[in-house]
């Protein structure tokens, strides 16, 4: 039996290794044992939850050097005294409402994920990006379209 979502795992997983991206590649290798195995019951889960597990430990890995120490407080106060980092707490606020656009749109219209997906893919396998930019993408997506 052809199990076509199979073949598009491997070619994803291929394709990760071929371009040198280990995110995509270890990423695309663990659903596939998830798919291959018993574990394939909480794709439910991961489809419901894994958004917002994975957002936790990127705000994790962002709040480390606060929490560690390596990023004092007086560093925090200065950047409200210089201009390049009040661009960037404005940019942040900005990408953040983006990224709120994007869940809705992205809840509200499921025939757009396939294309921010394999969009996201593409940039992180072939341009080295992150796979942060599926909620990003929606929400740039949500402003050229006009829905929220």
């Amino acid at each position: 039996m052809f199990d076509s979502t199979l073949l598009i795992l491997l070619a994803l997983a291929a394709l990760g290794f071929i371009s040198h991206n280990t995110t995509v590649a270890i990423s695309v290798l663990v659903l596939i044992v998830i798919r291959m195995t018993p574990l394939q019951q909480a794709f439910p889960w991961i489809e419901k939850q894994g958004l917002t597990l994975g957002i936790i430990i990127l705000t994790v890995a962002v709040l480390a050097p606060i929490a560690s120490g390596t990023l004092p407080a007086s560093t925090l106060f200065h950047a409200f005294l210089n201009w390049k980092s009040l661009v960037a707490i404005a940019v942040g606020i900005f990408v953040s409402w983006l990224g709120g656009r994007g869940i809705t749109l992205m809840s509200g219209q499921p025939t757009i994920v396939a294309g921010l997906l394999v969009g996201t893919v593409l940039g992180v396998a072939l341009f080295r990006g992150v796979p942060v930019g599926p909620l990003i993408a929606a929400g740039l997506v949500s402003l050229l379209i006009g829905r929220q």
